[in-house]
């Protein structure tokens, strides 16, 4: 009786770690914070990079919703705005992911930091933090797991 008992009590703390893990891993499509784009987050290299899967809309973000001139005159479709996402060190099951960030309406890279917030009975947010320097002086914006996700 008693190793079945440590094999279900096992089984449920490993199940637990690899849902914990899952919950917290960026992986997957988001809609960025404009909704302008859909994101897809994904293996690249030895990171994760996130590459702009669907143009949803072309919003500005700093002049209230009007239409977005970006300074980089590149389609956004395909274009990787998130590179050398890596977990930050230790982290067993990584909560944090930091890389660089492309900022299409400024053309300017920054570093960042990206990671899931999750609430009871709420949709999964994807934090992403874009920064110069230090994460203090930054602007962080919730994305949202894109439908069907």
């Amino acid at each position: 009786m008693l190793p079945k008992q440590l094999f279900i009590t096992l089984g449920t703390v490993l199940l637990s770690t690899a849902t914990l893990a899952q919950a917290n891993d960026p992986r997957g499509r988001w809609v960025t914070a404009s909704g302008n784009l859909e994101v897809e987050i994904a293996p690249c290299g030895n990171a994760l990079c996130g590459t702009v899967t669907k143009v949803l809309a072309n919003n500005s973000m700093s002049r209230d919703g009007e239409p977005m001139a970006p300074a980089d005159p590149r389609p956004a479709l395909g274009m990787k705005i998130l590179v050398d996402l890596v977990p930050d060190e230790g982290d067993a099951a990584p909560k944090v992911w930091r890389g660089q960030i492309y900022n299409r309406e400024n053309a300017k890279t920054y570093r960042a930091k990206v990671e899931i917030e999750t609430r009871p009975n709420a949709q999964a947010e994807l934090l992403v933090r874009g920064y110069v320097g230090l994460p203090l002086f930054g602007q962080t914006q919730r994305w949202l797991r894109a439908p069907g996700q």
